[in-house]
């Protein structure tokens, strides 16, 4: 009996020492996702809606897998449609468009980041962006000067119109709260001032910061690395795959990257994603980048 009972108490312990475990690994759990949920309702703040009765709705947007598709001429003869359209969330920058183009960039739109200076390009053909492609979700970014809701703000203003006209839109604004963040991460990684450097953050840097807002992996399609326009056999493509004969995409990084004032620093920018990516899920495909 007496070693039937130490075995039946050695089973207990045994049972009871796994439960504590269990429950300390649950409640590490339940601390990971209260704090990951609480980072991302502070990431939606960044982003407020734009409507007419001014309410204060924020962005609540949440993707497993998202595919963050460039802008770049390489993805022309990329034949990625396919793939990048099986994310759950397909994120697209300016007025960057899809229709001749799916079969390399795809064709669904989930999350478009936009600037002030692309707006009045969506504008003059909104029946496409605002009616037919109702289901897609724009967020919008600029300086005061053009997005401030005082009645002073002309970008603001003509988005205003649009959600009136379009009431089912959904139309978000990065508040300037917002900006002053991004300016802040910038230096944090950089280690420089924005303004003292004359430099603007480009559309694909806001875009970044809000995928890591809403995604919980990102893959993103055409972008090259920061050392690729420094390299012999760098490819002569576009900056843009819908502007076949406008500037090269590496003429124009060189350009932003040197210049004194009003500029953007797409390179430096670069380099910094490369370092999220040792911090989070991303990766980067046609091209790859070297891990």
């Amino acid at each position: 009996w007496s070693l039937s009972w130490q075995v039946q108490t050695l089973r207990w312990l045994c049972l009871l020492s796994l439960s504590l475990a269990l429950l300390v690994w649950f409640g590490h759990v339940i601390r990971w996702v209260s704090r990951k949920a609480a980072l991302r309702r502070t990431g939606f703040k960044r982003y407020m809606r734009i409507t007419p009765g001014r309410k204060h709705e924020f962005l609540d947007v949440h993707c497993n897998q998202c595919a963050l598709v460039s802008s770049s001429g390489q993805m022309l003869s990329a034949g990625l449609g396919e793939e990048i359209d099986k994310n759950q969330c397909v994120i697209r920058m300016n007025n960057a468009p899809t229709v001749g183009y799916e079969q390399d960039v795809g064709s669904r739109t989930s999350l478009r980041v936009v600037s002030h200076t692309s707006v009045p390009l969506l504008v003059k053909n909104e029946l496409y962006y605002f009616h037919r492609a109702a289901d897609t979700t724009y967020v919008f970014w600029g300086p005061d000067r053009n997005m401030r809701q005082d009645g002073k703000g002309p970008i603001f203003n003509a988005l205003l119109k649009i959600a009136k006209k379009y009431p089912d839109v959904r139309l978000y604004a990065v508040t300037s709260e917002a900006i002053q963040y991004c300016d802040q991460v910038f230096q944090k990684e950089t280690g420089k001032n924005r303004m003292q450097t004359g430099a603007f953050l480009s559309t694909g840097f806001f875009t970044m910061i809000l995928a890591l807002d809403v995604c919980d992996s990102i893959q993103v399609y055409g972008m090259i690395d920061d050392n690729h326009c420094t390299r012999d056999n760098h490819s002569q493509v576009p900056y843009h795959y819908y502007e076949r004969n406008g500037t090269k995409e590496c003429r124009m990084y060189r350009v932003h990257e040197h210049i004194k004032r009003g500029g953007h620093r797409f390179i430096t920018e670069k380099s910094i994603y490369a370092k999220w990516a040792t911090q989070h899920k991303i990766a980067f495909k046609h091209p790859e980048w070297a891990s």
